[in-house]
């Protein structure tokens, strides 16, 4: 796995912060504390926690409320802005109890009455440290084996880069793709590495339902709001309370109930359809459609603020043309599933069957991948899946092969040579723009500038104006 696409730990011991304005207390709290495995650090004031988390991430935070009134930010958010995964164990005065139940709701992990017994704090930080190690363990795992499935290539790991950074937030993300390419898989991982992951995770397809029954299965109904209304229904958004929705689909949604997510989205409250009164829902909204949305809204399909509202982050999922190094781990995911399911024992692909693989284009994507694989371990008569065994649309040469460049001597060109060409067409195509260029290729500008100066193509520009 590549570096930059790991969870790393720079300290084996654990970093607690006891933030306290009275000293003598933090003080004999550290003394209770202490082990050989802890690094500890106080401070006395909202500042010195605006400096110590600004610089550090910590395993327990324990966190004296009476700090949170002279900081110009809520310290509880600001923490775990900075680093989700910290527990935050919180100490009220008995006439805030209110401030340390709102701590809970935004995340915090548990909370004590200020100068409580130093055991007892030390005993809930410790439970703290043990709860937040095993999310971190369960968080590498689920990384570690998304990652492996996504394949090496440079679109799937600017994808599993945001996966990484926008999963322990609430922020809407919108997923693009072609039918088939995973959305939903990403979506699924999103979900199971935030701090939702307890709760549920509620798909629903916009494209699947009239839009009186998508309504109705999105925010509920009430006895008697239809015709067939016997009874109050909960709707997904309910169910997911909590939780998170995706949206699949959401292209495809008509624009009188695009206008009634968009006030969900804003306010967080629902209506049921035939209901008088608003219900609220704590709901992490994620989005999905193959449509292309920009163009949607220049025709006036798809509403420009619900758009901005579901674009806060948004994360392209490429065909599996496009990262077909990708093939043998998938190929080898979908054998283990398929041998499961039907208790079959096919070990391996024919070099012939993955030759053939290999060249061919899959229109439905990664969906029709698994129905290959599933297919050919069906039909296989041994250990091996051979070229006999694969669908006919695979087998029999119905399949666009991709052309292979080749360079001025006739050779296959190298892998540089490719990446220069594309560079080149690119910037011509683009006008010689580089900062289009470089959002087109995927890169930053710097990148892009440092690959043309390795290709010589800012010379040859030069030379040729």
């Amino acid at each position: 796995m590549p570096a930059s696409m790991q969870i790393t730990r720079d300290r084996e011991n654990a970093a607690l912060l006891l933030a306290c304005h009275d000293q003598s207390y933090a003080i004999t709290l550290e003394r209770f504390m202490a082990r050989p495995a802890y690094e500890i650090e106080r401070c006395h004031d909202a500042a010195g926690v605006l400096r110590r988390v600004g610089r550090k991430s910590f395993d327990v935070v324990v966190l004296d409320l009476t700090l949170d009134q002279d900081a110009d930010v809520d310290l509880v958010s600001y923490i775990l802005q900075q680093s989700p995964s910290t527990r935050v164990v919180l100490l009220f005065e008995p006439k805030r109890i209110e401030r340390a139940i709102d701590g809970l709701r935004q995340g915090a992990y548990f909370y004590l009455p200020l100068h409580s017994q130093p055991t007892d704090v030390a005993m809930v930080a410790e439970k703290a440290l043990r709860s937040q190690r095993n999310e971190t363990v369960i968080g590498e795992f689920e990384r570690s084996a998304f990652e492996t499935l996504a394949g090496q290539s440079p679109a799937m790991r600017r994808v599993v880069e945001l996966i990484n950074k926008v999963a322990p937030t609430d922020s809407t993300v919108l997923l693009l793709g072609e039918s088939g390419t995973g959305k939903e898989v990403v979506a699924n991982t999103v979900h199971r590495l935030s701090r939702r992951k307890d709760r549920p995770f509620v798909a629903i397809n916009c494209a699947a339902l009239p839009e009186a029954l998508l309504e109705s299965e999105m925010f509920g109904h009430v006895k008697g709001a239809f015709t067939g209304a016997e009874r109050d229904k909960q709707g997904l958004f309910e169910e997911a309370d909590g939780g998170t929705i995706l949206l699949d689909e959401i292209g495809d949604m008509s624009p009188i109930t695009q206008a009634k997510l968009l006030r969900v989205l804003q306010s967080g409250e629902i209506r049921p359809v035939g209901a008088s009164t608003t219900r609220h829902v704590d709901v992490r909204v994620l989005a999905a459609t193959n449509v292309d949305l920009v163009q949607a809204v220049q025709e006036n399909k798809f509403r420009e603020d619900l758009y901005f509202r579901l674009n806060v982050i948004q994360i392209r999922i490429p065909p599996l043309r496009e990262r077909m190094e990708a093939l043998p781990q998938l190929s080898a995911h979908f054998l283990k599933l398929f041998n499961e399911k039907y208790h079959k024992s096919v070990r391996q692909l024919s070099p012939e069957a993955m030759s053939l693989l290999s060249h061919y284009d899959y229109p439905g994507n990664v969906r029709e991948l698994e129905s290959i694989i599933a297919h050919a371990v069906i039909m296989a008569e041994d250990d091996t899946i051979r070229a006999a065994d694969l669908p006919e649309q695979v087998a029999h040469g119905n399949r666009s092969r991709l052309a292979l460049p080749y360079d001025k001597h006739g050779g296959l060109s190298t892998l540089s040579e490719v990446e220069a060409d594309h560079i080149r067409m690119v910037l011509q195509r683009l006008d010689g723009n580089q900062t289009k260029a470089a959002r087109a290729l995927g890169i930053s500008r710097s990148t892009l500038w440092r690959k043309m100066s390795e290709y010589g193509i800012e010379r040859e520009t030069a030379e040729s104006a």
